[in-house]
């Protein structure tokens, strides 16, 4: 009986436990985003260079380039993206992220690839500024 309670306690820990994970997909409260660059290299290949202040870690720089690219794909007239790849350089609370995707009308091969409006979508939920 008392194991039984034991692994009742320990699964309810879990769950609450579980509850919070969803907040590390939020913006960093210390996060300022400051500036997107947009160049189109070739026709659908478009390279996105963004800059923040109070990220936590590569992933934070590489959201807000993928958030970019979600809003650029569809200010284009496009519905996906697939991202081709992202470089991500830090000097003390500066961050810069540079990376390329490839936009088009048609759900695209691979591995890595977004909806744009449900990214859009998802960047404003999280505190994400696009384009």
């Amino acid at each position: 009986m008392r194991a039984a309670a034991s692994l009742l306690g320990l699964t309810t820990a879990a769950a609450v436990l579980s509850g919070c994970a969803g907040d590390s997909d939020a913006a960093p409260r210390s996060a300022r985003y400051e500036r997107i660059e947009t160049i189109l290299l070739d026709g659908d290949l478009v390279n996105f260079r963004v800059a923040m202040t109070g990220a936590r870690n590569d992933g934070d720089v590489e959201a807000y380039a993928r958030c970019a690219a979600a809003q650029y794909a569809l200010i284009r007239g496009f519905g996906f993206a697939r991202h081709v790849r992202t470089t991500v350089a830090q000097d003390g609370n500066n961050w810069r992220g540079d990376a390329v995707y490839v936009i088009s009308a048609a759900l695209p091969r691979g591995l890595r690839t977004i909806d744009a409006e449900v990214t859009v979508r998802d960047c404003g939920a999280q505190g994400i500024p696009t384009v």
